[in-house]
């Protein structure tokens, strides 16, 4: 399948096609900052004033704004593969839908390889592409038709993008008989692998990753990385990615960022956030402190990404199961 991908340069025909300058960023955030409103939990609702009052409540409740994304600011060079991890909440799928063209941000700029998602949102679309955790699709055609469907919108030919879409489902071991079944027949695991396959037959040169592995088996899992890591080295298209899975993002992303309540709160490589703990660490065993963390280190100094995510963001790491809305 590799092979495959070594045979066409879809990805330089779209950088021509959009006309995009090798030397431009891939992606330039700047003090980017969304709002949402929210409903008011009921203990923090005003008291009624009297009992029609109190009915209105129950049908409208009162909202408050909601800071989803506060002031972020990223810069992605390409070729480069970003991580962003953080709890369901943080503001990491705001953050993509952004820059994806699916939301307006209320204040800051988006740039992607120069164009702004706003006022150039065609332009945007035809260099990029996404896979979310929920991907929608028209649950009564089959994998084959919703991925022609998706070719034809980026003017890829269809014997072309059927054959390309079977070699990467294969990889992510959908049965090829499969591809005829509706997606409502398939399960949410064998839906995910359509949506990768979805995304990767474009070979978009910024390709927006939201927790894309989720619903996949082990081995699956490993396959699409190798496949993102390919896509990197011989198009040099550039990845943001977010995850749950902490190995997935050390893997894969030359930097990190940790991103809580909205804020970047740490950003580096794998191995420079590991330094910043075990650093303060080493401080609080030279002051005689003691955090929860250093109870629960294994004693032999060794810090993983939870440790990093926990220590730096102040919040207990949960797995991707564990973190519900």
């Amino acid at each position: 399948m590799m092979d495959a991908l070594r045979e066409t340069n879809l990805t330089d025909a779209v950088m021509d096609l959009v006309d995009v300058e090798a030397a431009t960023d891939a992606l330039h955030c700047r003090g980017v900052t969304k709002h949402f409103s929210a409903s008011l939990d009921k203990k923090d609702r005003p008291p009624a004033k009297n009992r029609l009052h109190g009915l209105w409540q129950r049908i409208v409740p009162p909202r408050r704004r909601k800071l989803a994304v506060d002031n972020v600011s990223l810069k992605l060079k390409r070729g480069e593969i970003f991580g962003v991890v953080g709890h369901n909440g943080s503001g990491k799928s705001t953050l993509i839908r952004m820059i994806s063209t699916l939301l307006t941000p209320d204040a800051g700029t988006i740039n992607v390889f120069g164009y702004d998602p706003q006022r150039d949102p065609y332009k945007v679309q035809r260099l990029i592409n996404r896979v979310s955790v929920d991907a929608a699709f028209f649950k009564k055609l089959s994998a084959n038709e919703n991925l022609l469907y998706a070719a034809r919108l980026y003017c890829v030919e269809d014997k072309y993008a059927l054959n390309r879409a079977e070699e990467i489902l294969k990889l992510l071991g959908l049965e090829e008989g499969r591809l005829t079944d509706s997606l409502q027949e398939l399960s949410r695991g064998m839906q995910q692998k359509v949506a990768v396959a979805r995304a990767l037959l474009t070979s978009p040169v910024l390709l927006l990753l939201d927790e894309p592995t989720t619903g996949l088996d082990p081995k699956s899992k490993r396959d699409v990385q190798d496949f993102i890591l390919e896509l990197q080295r011989i198009h040099d298209a550039t990845v943001l990615l977010t995850s749950h899975d902490m190995d997935e993002v050390e893997r894969l992303c030359g930097r990190i960022a940790l991103m809580n309540e909205g804020r970047f709160v740490a950003r580096g490589t794998a191995e420079e956030l590991k330094k910043r703990v075990r650093e303060r660490r080493a401080e609080r065993a030279a002051s005689g402190e003691t955090a929860d963390a250093d109870k629960r280190s294994n004693g032999n100094g060794e810090v993983t990404m939870e440790d990093v995510f926990i220590e730096l963001t102040g919040s207990e790491w949960l797995s991707a199961e564990e973190d519900v809305d």
